[in-house]
């Protein structure tokens, strides 16, 4: 059964690093003693380790980062946990990519292993990265990303400013247009939110409610605690 936690974000505003998500990540995590952190999607990948792994030994969990491994695979297959960090997805999937690290990820999670990630790790669990804010800064093979989950995610989601002079397009303007090329249903994740998935159960944890934006439907708002599946049904 898949175990997976996705968090919109890393840090929320008054919060440490992970902090606000501690009491998730030890119970998804419960039985682990030691997790893999995939560190690519930021360029420093040694101060991105060291973060991580104070963050983690805080709640009681040893680290190894990905990127010190002398083989990746290798590394993953016998990983007890994942943890993919933030940054920028296309770097991050173009790396897990060329280190074709993608396959053993997917089969270690179909045995139950847990996979953990925010942000630009969040978007790595999806169908594709289509719905990720970030800039491709490096291009990549394909958009496809593993596929852990049978929906899109848009981690750190904003809502549109009313007193704002900004003229661009909205973060739900944004996902509207995707959705007029694109089927899949999209859980808009704003800050301090969460997914918990228990094999095809997917329920949203944390401070706030997610968006969630479906093709031809008007998007609606679900509260923290909502069992999601319902709502996620593509049209």
């Amino acid at each position: 059964m898949k175990r997976l936690l996705l968090l919109s974000s890393s840090a929320y505003h008054g919060t440490s690093y992970l902090e606000h998500a501690a009491d998730a990540l030890k119970a998804r995590l419960a039985g682990v003693s030691k997790v893999l952190f995939i560190p690519y999607a930021l360029k420093d990948r040694d101060a991105y380790a060291t973060k991580a792994r104070a963050a983690f030994e805080g709640l009681g969990f040893g680290l190894d980062a990905l990127h010190e491994a002398l083989n990746a695979v290798a590394a993953i297959e016998k990983a007890e946990a994942i943890f993919t960090g933030g940054g920028n997805t296309f770097r991050l999937l173009d790396a897990m990519v060329r280190l074709k690290a993608m396959d053993a990820i997917r089969a270690r999670v179909s045995t139950g292993m847990p996979y953990t990630g925010a942000s630009a790790g969040t978007n790595l669990a999806c169908p594709t990265i289509r719905t990720t804010n970030d800039m491709p800064i490096v291009e990549p093979p394909s958009l496809t990303a593993l596929g852990l989950i049978p929906f899109q995610i848009n981690p750190h989601y904003l809502d549109p400013d009313p007193a704002s002079t900004h003229r661009g397009e909205t973060r739900e303007e944004r996902l509207l247009q995707y959705h007029e090329e694109n089927a899949l249903p999209v859980v808009g994740l704003r800050e301090g939110t969460m997914l918990w998935i228990d094999g095809d159960r997917v329920t949203l944890k944390g401070s706030r409610p997610a968006r969630i934006f479906r093709r031809g439907l008007d998007p609606v708002e679900a509260a923290p605690g909502t069992e999601l599946n319902a709502l996620l049904e593509s049209r």
